[in-house]
């Protein structure tokens, strides 16, 4: 079923024209990642969705009965209230249920017991329960914790949380919702590989369908099926994900360029023969010469010339020759703030031309670790020791070294005026400064273009060691690729912190794991990493639980009382097994596909409160076997 049309949308700024004559369907379950460079109109194309700008021509109808979530739409208002409470506000239609529901009882227990209010009851609860009321406190809870906030945090004030904070709580409410179209635009942003990881399971699980901005091609190649490309003012539908549009645009380009090439041969061909015919300078000759050149004309007319591919550009960013095999060792290094620990027993070994990413939760101590490597904080214990003639380069994210009365071209060449402006313009090219860019002033250049800067200025610096904390952060896909082709060509040792998974998979040889306990290596990339992570959960499924059973032990040491302590010990058991299972039907309803089906939740909560019956009713009775057996004891 079509759950929305958009046809013939145009818009324009300023008297110039964003993108026009965008059309698509959007199918029930359709799973659609939107791409393009920054300020192509992926963003305003959302905001013409929802509503808050009119197109200057086309239309957008949606479904009956289907609404659109989308992010803005779910600010955080009440400063006062806990972040959990706020989340539970997208809930308040079965907020008011449950509020009936309680006064209705309240009613019942009070002695009124009419048929008419009994009747209201069970319908009151039939709603309550098929509309998700069993469910949603655990789904909220479920959906901030997989989020990233720790399960103490859920009653923090909203006025104490931070910008990031309130993004992802913004994020819950939408993910919460009942929206049958969610427009998620760069979800992941403030999220650590884990908190990732949840978002992409809810989203696999969730029935209705969505549309996602994102610059995190592995988030994409994992929750969409199909990819809209908004470039030079058009919309491009390709079937696939990220990974599978790559390559069928690709196949297009190709494919339009060949066409090109014949039309433009064929026409070459055809202006030919009337160039021939005009010179044998005969009438009929002519009506020949008349007729191919309508041909010639009506080809030229359907002639589309494809868009020019970027030339390539090729520039080696070189290192500092020298040192040897290692490059940095550390053991035991641990820091605190306030008396509160951050991480400790962190150890390293890098050695020469090694590629290692390190990966760990937000708040872990990442990037005071690279603090501490740069000299910028003193670790509480432990050590680090260069190897020799080892020159570190060190990228922080603020860009504090950047000139803003500059321009970028400048900013580069009085650092390095041994180069030639050539030489200066061809670096910057590799990093996408082209033609009038490199005269922009840097205080005018956006986040993803200072963060670029910044990254060439640091290569450009000769460093045979780079420390690059979150590098791909503020960078669109274009700028993620070109930053990938120069850190592949890098001739020294990375040493990386990132959440960014397809940039991991691509150049990482070693990645570390990075807690508060210390830190872990693995050979290999973030697929690696899952792999390894997902036979260690298998193993440890396996693995046989030894439990300490006290009625078993006391039966072997007084067999007299067999008869009572058998009975005992398999009332335990009972009890014991029923206990795993509701242990594991309370975990499930955490999972990403019950907080996202509220209907499959209902149905395991009805399951639960067997469970709890029946473990209520064996504990009784487990309980009245044990008094026997006291009595029986003391005589």
């Amino acid at each position: 079923m079509t759950v929305m049309n958009v046809s013939e949308l145009s818009v324009a700024f300023g008297g110039e024209e964003l993108f026009g004559n965008v059309g698509f369907k959007l199918e029930d379950g359709a799973r659609v990642g939107l791409v393009g460079v920054n300020g192509c109109g992926k963003s305003t194309l959302f905001k013409l969705i929802v509503g808050q700008l009119d197109p200057d021509s086309g239309s957008i109808s949606l479904a009956q009965g289907c609404g659109i979530g989308y992010m803005e739409q779910y600010v955080l208002t009440d400063e006062e209230r806990t972040l959990y409470d706020e989340v539970l506000k997208i809930f308040r239609p079965l907020i008011e249920l449950e509020e009936e529901l309680a006064r209705i009882n309240c009613r019942i227990d009070a002695g009124e017991r009419d048929e008419q209010l009994l009747s209201k009851q069970m319908r009151t609860r039939e709603r309550f329960e098929r509309e998700g009321g069993l469910t949603y406190r655990a789904r909220a809870a479920s959906a901030l914790t997989g989020l990233g906030f720790a399960k103490d945090e859920l009653d923090k004030p909203v006025g104490a949380l931070s910008g990031g904070q309130r993004s992802k709580a913004q994020l819950a409410k939408l993910l919460l919702s009942d929206s049958g179209i969610l427009l998620l635009d760069e979800p992941t942003n403030h999220l650590d590989i884990s908190s990732c990881e949840w978002l992409e399971s809810f989203l696999e699980s969730r029935k209705g369908a969505y549309i996602v901005i994102s610059h995190d091609r592995y988030f994409l190649d994992r929750v969409t099926d199909t990819t809209f490309e908004l470039e030079n003012g058009k919309l491009t539908v390709y079937k696939g994900n990220y990974t599978r549009y790559l390559t069928l645009k690709a196949q297009a380009e190709e494919a339009k360029r060949r066409a090109y090439e014949r039309t433009v041969k064929e026409i070459d061909r055809i202006e030919g023969i009337v160039e021939q015919q005009k010179r044998w300078n005969q009438a009929h000759n002519y009506v020949t010469a008349a007729s191919k050149q309508k041909a010639a004309d009506k080809l030229r007319v359907t002639l589309e010339k494809p868009e020019e591919r970027p030339s390539d550009i090729h520039f080696t960013f070189k290192c500092r020759q020298g040192g040897g095999n290692d490059v940095l060792y550390a053991q035991g290094l641990s820091k605190s703030f306030g008396g509160k620990e951050v991480f400790s027993g962190a150890g390293l070994d890098i050695k020469k031309n090694e590629r290692v990413f390190i990966l760990g939760e937000n708040g872990s101590g990442k990037t005071t670790l690279f603090k501490i490597l740069t000299g910028r904080l003193e670790p509480d214990g432990g050590s680090y020791k260069y190897g020799a003639e080892i020159e570190y380069g060190y990228y922080d994210q603020t860009q504090s070294e950047l000139d803003g009365k500059k321009t970028a071209l400048d900013e580069i060449w009085d650092e390095h005026t041994d180069m030639t402006e050539t030489q200066i313009r061809t670096a910057m090219a590799t990093f996408l400064f082209k033609g009038e860019d490199v005269f922009k002033r840097v205080a005018t250049l956006s986040g993803g273009e200072k963060a670029r800067l910044s990254l060439l200025k640091l290569m450009l610096r000769g460093a045979n060691l780079l420390l690059l904390d979150e590098p791909t952060n503020h960078l669109d896909i274009r700028s993620r690729e070109a930053l990938e082709t120069a850190l592949s060509e890098y001739g020294g040792t990375l040493l990386i912190i990132s959440h960014d998974r397809y940039l991991i998979n691509k150049l990482a040889d070693r990645v570390i794991l990075f807690g508060r306990d210390g830190t872990q290596s693995v050979t290999g990339n973030y697929d690696r990493c899952l792999e390894l992570y997902s036979q260690a959960r298998v193993a440890e499924k396996d693995r046989p639980v030894k439990k300490e059973n006290d009625y078993k032990l006391k039966k072997q040491r007084e067999s007299e009382r067999r008869r009572l302590h058998t009975a005992i010990e398999r009332l335990e058991e009972q009890i014991d097994e029923l206990g795993r299972e509701i242990e594991q039907k309370t975990a499930l309803l955490y999972e990403p596909e019950y907080a996202s089906d509220y209907e499959k939740a209902a149905e395991l909560s009805a399951q639960l409160e067997k469970l709890h019956a029946k473990e209520s009713e064996l504990t009784d009775k487990w309980a009245e076997l044990c008094e026997q057996a006291e009595s029986q004891d003391s005589k």
